[in-house]
């Protein structure tokens, strides 16, 4: 590796970067301004073979110019490891990584899509560092939300699971649907007591939770299997589908639920009280402004002695713990970044329980923003969602009904960008031909399989080879692939990816323009070469890699 050798020469560690313009070369190492003309004439005596040309750029700056003998090298390793170029060891860790998290009984909208997106990039990107990785997807089938769909669908039993959750949802909020599609539900809660509508769907949400009314259990059973039955097929037209090492299908490797995570959050809850809990007005909360820093006060058990979403989340940490076989070195949870300082107040009161101190102290909470149409931010409550089964049918009508472009559309203006940040989903510059979308991609990968199958037929190799030609940008970049996959990997982000993908495809096409590519040796093992990092990137992304458009 460059990177070792250049320090093996200075005798210490280095700052090592990629200059902006290739111009400036191929590296530079920014050096201590009193060691520099040292560190560059050590360069320049040791001279590695790899390197042509090296200068210094007064008062700390060194350029370092890779050889076209380098770069001739650098084709024949990308395509000798093939579908394994950029893979790794630099992450030797056993890593749970949990996301997507979706609800039962209510729709599978585009916030889940962004979180499950994202999840499954870090998760590829993470084993491609060497990592060993688990998924996990903890699901939401018990809570006040399963109740109002449950009650929705006693009242009115032809709804369907998604209709039923909006009419509970708003008999509970006590208000009408008269914007709703379907005026049926709107006529329905027309002249009804809604404060005693709420009163029953409080009292269905501790039947589930209690499990003792046969038919309100019979409905919700009904619902949480329809429910699973319609996430699975998600995950699959998602591409998440991976076989495991016994050649079975699989989606998640752990499924976590609320109705197993529920009793087990509260009986924690209850055996630290008062050490970390303490009892207030019937509650049962943990004081966050007690902590350094401070945080805020949240309920863990409410006034009806049933456990909230922070209690159900000690039951979770804990379920992950009892993951036999299997102890994680990290636990990743990804979740909207409005959870934030929710998530805070959780690991701060996990880390003063003694069963659950460890593992707390293991977990990292990563906040994605949130993915907004040009409606403004969705509400599932209301009704106003957009699904994201209908975003993939809004992309796919725009991409001449390809399954596999729309996805990849729509995965890389998620992944684009750092995940903290918002989205504003633009449609035509998601399927944008032109750059920086998915489309991009998979349109370079296709055009550079589509120059390898025609040379198949083609004249023997001719023309001039490398030693001949200048070295073109697009060889300047391909080498870089795996220090782009580690650097990713370490920083949790997938965004340096799909930046590193879209120059690379822009400076394939700029080659492809420019030269005659088919007959000549030396540019066909640069379109070889491109084809497979390109590939292994948008592997790593989730994003299909068609052969063909």
């Amino acid at each position: 590796m460059i990177k070792e050798e250049i320090a093996k020469i200075i005798g210490r560690g280095i700052n090592l970067v990629h200059p902006k313009d290739f111009r400036n070369g191929d590296y530079t190492l920014i050096a201590d301004e009193k060691a520099a003309q040292e560190d560059f004439e050590k360069l320049e005596r040791n001279r590695p073979a790899s390197v042509s040309k090296i200068e210094f750029i007064k008062p700390r700056f060194i350029n370092i110019y890779l050889s076209k003998q380098f770069f001739g090298e650098s084709l024949k390793e990308i395509i000798e490891k093939g579908d394994e170029f950029g893979k790794s060891k630099s992450v030797d860790k056993k890593i749970m990584i949990e996301y997507t998290d979706a609800n039962l009984f209510k729709e599978f909208h585009i916030g889940h899509l962004m979180s499950n997106s994202i999840g499954e990039a870090l998760a590829r990107l993470l084993e491609w560092n060497g990592a060993d990785v688990k998924r996990a997807n903890y699901q939401g089938d018990i809570g006040l939300h399963v109740a109002k769909a449950v009650w929705g669908k006693l009242k009115l039993p032809d709804l369907t699971w998604g209709e039923a959750y909006i009419l509970g949802s708003a008999a509970y909020e006590s208000h009408a649907l008269s914007w709703y599609k379907n005026d049926a539900l709107s006529k329905f809660l027309l002249g009804r007591n809604q404060g005693l509508d709420k009163n029953e769907i409080i009292e269905i949400n501790k039947k589930i939770y209690n499990g003792d009314d046969h038919k309100v259990i019979e409905v919700y059973n009904e619902g949480r299997k329809l429910s699973l039955e319609k996430l699975e097929k998600i995950y699959e037209r998602v591409g998440m589908l991976q076989r495991n090492h016994l050649g079975e299908q699989r989606y998640f490797d752990f499924y976590f639920f609320e109705s197993a995570s529920w009793y087990i959050g509260k009986v924690i809850v209850e055996n630290n009280i008062p050490s970390v809990f303490k009892k207030s007005e019937g509650a049962v909360v943990f004081h966050g402004e007690e902590c350094d820093p401070p945080l805020h006060t949240r309920v863990f058990i409410n006034s009806q002695n049933l456990p909230t979403y922070e209690a159900k989340e000690l039951g979770l940490l804990k379920s992950k713990i009892d993951k036999q076989g299997w102890n994680f070195d990290t636990s990743i949870s990804i979740t909207a970044n409005e959870q934030t300082e929710y998530f805070k107040v959780v690991l701060a009161a996990a880390k003063k329980i003694n069963e659950l101190a460890s593992a707390a102290e293991k977990t990292k909470h990563i906040a994605h923003g949130t993915l907004r149409l040009s409606t403004g931010k969705m509400s599932s409550r209301t009704g106003n969602v957009v699904t994201a089964e209908a975003l993939i049918e809004e992309v796919k009508s725009r991409t001449k009904g390809d399954e596999q472009v729309a996805i990849g559309a729509i995965k890389y203006m998620i992944l684009r960008q750092a995940i903290g940040n918002d989205i504003v989903f633009d449609f035509e510059k998601s399927v944008s031909t032109e750059g920086d979308s998915g489309v991009y991609l998979q349109y370079a990968h296709a055009r550079a399989n589509s120059i390898l199958e025609k040379s198949k037929s083609s004249p023997p190799a001719k023309g001039e080879m490398s030693q001949t030609e200048g070295v073109r940008i697009i060889e300047r970049l391909l080498y870089r692939f795996p220090e782009i996959v580690e650097r990713a990997g370490k920083e949790y982000a997938p965004n340096y990816i799909t930046t590193y993908l879209t120059e690379l495809a822009s400076s394939f096409n700029n080659f492809y323009a420019q030269e005659q590519i088919i007959g000549n040796e030396y540019r066909m093992m640069i379109t070889q070469a491109f084809k497979i990092v390109m590939k292994n990137g948008l592997t790593i992304l989730g994003i299909p890699a068609p052969e063909r458009m």
